[in-house]
C-alpha cells in the first residue's frame, strides 16, 4: 500500500521497532499518522489478515514471515542494497530516471531522516525543517525531493528540497499539518493538508503561486498521491455517499471519479505521462486488487500473485507497474506487471541475491525499467531498500 495505507497495518505487531530518542518524532507520528485519511477510513479487516506490515516508530516497516523460496529464477536483475544513514533500517519511496532514490532511514542516534541516494555518490541526509524527523517521499528528474518534516514548532509540514537551497516549508491549507506526496519535473507538489476547519484535503503546490485546495468528490476528505508533468494529479477522495474512490484531477477540468473494480473503495497511487493511473480497489467479492486505469478504456484488474490482495504503487511511461501482492502462501512479495503479466520480483533476481533477502514491495519504477523495492535482509531481519537494474 501507500505509506498512508501501510501505517494502518500496525495491528500485526510482529516486531519491536527501534525507539526514537526525541519527542518531536513521536509528535510527528501522532499528528501525521493519526490524521491520515486512510487511518480513519479505508483499512478493512481483510487487509489486516493478509498483510503483515508494522511501523518504524509509527512509520512503515515491512516484515515477512520467511520460509518460501522462489521457484523460478529469470536472472534478469542485478540488486544493489541502499546503505542507511547509520542505523539499521532504510525504506525507499520513489526513484527518478537517473536512478536517484528518496525515502527514510534511521540514523545512528535513532532519528528518522529523509535521504537522497545517487548511484555514483551513495546516500545523503536531507535534514529537516527544524525538528528532528523528516521523510522523503517523491523525487523528480532534477533530483529535487518532496516529503514532510517536523518543524521547530513541532508541526509536520510538506517540504520541497533542492540541492544548494535545502528544504523549503510549503506550509498548509490553513490547518496544522501537511505532507508532500508527489513531485513533477516543474517542481509542482501534490499531497494532503489539514484545512482551517480540520478536514484533510488534497493540494497542488506550484512555485510562485503556492498551495491550492483540489477539493473532493463530494465528501469531506481527499489526498493526492501522484502527479505527472502535465499537472494531472491522482489520489483518493470521499464521495458524497461516504465511499472512498480513486480520482484523476486535470487542470481546467477538475476532479473525476475513476470508479472501482466492483467494490466500494479505491485509491490511485501513481500516474504516468500518458495519464495512465495505477492503484488498488476493492472487488465485488471484497478482495483488494491492484488496478491499471487507462483513459478511454477504464479500470482493469491486475490480479495477484495467488493471494487475495495486491496494490500498485508505481507506473512508468511504458505502462509497466510495480507493487506488492499476497502470494498463495500468504506472504507479501513485490511484483512487476509487464506485457499484462504479473511476476514475482523474487523470481527475477539471481539465486544468490534471492537467498540474502526477500523483496516485499515495489515502490518505484523508472522509464528505463529500474525498480525500487523494499525488502527484508535474511541475515539481520532488517528492512532495507534495494535498487534492481537490468
Amino acid at each position: 500500500m501507500s505509506i498512508l495505507l501501510s501505517w494502518t497495518r500496525t495491528e500485526a505487531k510482529l516486531f519491536a521497532p527501534p525507539q526514537l530518542t526525541v519527542s518531536d518524532a513521536e509528535l510527528m507520528r501522532d499528528q501525521i499518522l493519526a490524521r491520515s485519511f486512510y487511518i480513519r477510513t479505508l483499512r478493512k479487516a481483510s487487509l489486516a489478515r493478509d498483510r503483515s506490515l508494522v511501523g518504524i516508530s509509527g512509520l512503515i516497516i515491512v516484515l515477512l514471515l520467511f520460509g518460501v523460496t522462489p521457484r523460478a529464477y529469470a536472472h534478469r536483475y542485478s540488486t544493489t542494497e541502499l546503505e542507511t544513514l547509520g542505523g539499521s533500517t532504510s525504506i525507499g519511496y520513489a526513484i527518478n530516471t537517473q536512478g536517484q532514490v528518496t525515502g527514510e532511514s534511521v540514523t545512528a542516534d535513532g532519528k528518522i531522516r529523509a535521504f537522497l541516494f545517487t548511484p555514483d555518490r551513495g546516500v545523503a541526509e536531507l535534514g529537516t525543517l527544524g525538528g528532528s524527523s523528516s521523510i522523503g517521499y517523491s523525487i523528480n528528474a532534477h533530483g529535487h525531493v518532496t516529503g514532510w518534516s517536523v518543524t521547530r514548532d513541532g508541526a509536520a509540514h510538506a517540504f520541497l528540497y533542492t540541492p544548494g537551497t535545502g528544504m523549503t516549508d510549503l506550509t498548509t491549507l490553513g490547518g496544522a499539518t501537511s505532507k508532500g506526496l508527489a513531485l513533477n519535473v516543474g517542481d509542482q507538489v501534490a499531497g494532503e493538508s489539514a484545512t482551517s476547519n480540520g478536514s484533510i484535503h488534497a493540494f497542488l503546490y506550484t512555485p510562485g503561486t503556492g498551495m491550492i485546495d483540489l477539493g473532493t468528490l463530494g465528501g469531506n476528505t481527499s489526498a493526492a498521491y501522484a502527479i505527472n508533468a502535465r499537472g494531472q494529479v491522482a489520489g483518493e477522495s470521499a464521495t458524497s455517499n461516504g465511499s472512498i474512490h480513486a480520482f484523476l484531477y486535470t487542470p481546467g477540468t477538475g476532479m473525476i471519479d475513476l470508479g472501482t473494480l466492483g467494490g466500494n473503495t479505491s485509491a490511485a497511487y501513481a500516474i504516468n505521462a500518458h495519464g495512465q493511473v495505477a492503484g488498488e480497489s476493492a472487488t465485488s467479492n471484497g478482495s483488494i486488487h491492484a488496478f491499471l486505469y487507462t483513459p478511454g478504456t477504464g479500470m482493469i484488474d491486475l490480479g495477484t500473485l495467488g493471494g487475495n490482495t495486491s496494490a500498485a504503487y508505481a507506473i512508468n511511461a511504458r505502462g509497466q507497474v510495480a507493487g506488492e501482492s499476497v502470494t498463495s502462501n500468504d506472504k507479501m512479495h513485490a511484483f512487476l506487471v509487464a506485457d499484462g503479466t504479473m511476476r514475482d520480483l523474487n523470481s527475477m533476481v539471481d539465486r544468490a541475491t534471492a537467498g540474502r533477502m526477500t523483496l516485499i514491495s515495489g515502490r518505484g519504477i523508472s522509464d528505463h525499467g529500474w525498480i525500487l523495492v523494499n525488502g527484508v535482509d535474511s541475515t539481520s531481519d532488517e528492512t532495507r531498500a534495494y535498487l534492481l537494474r537490468k
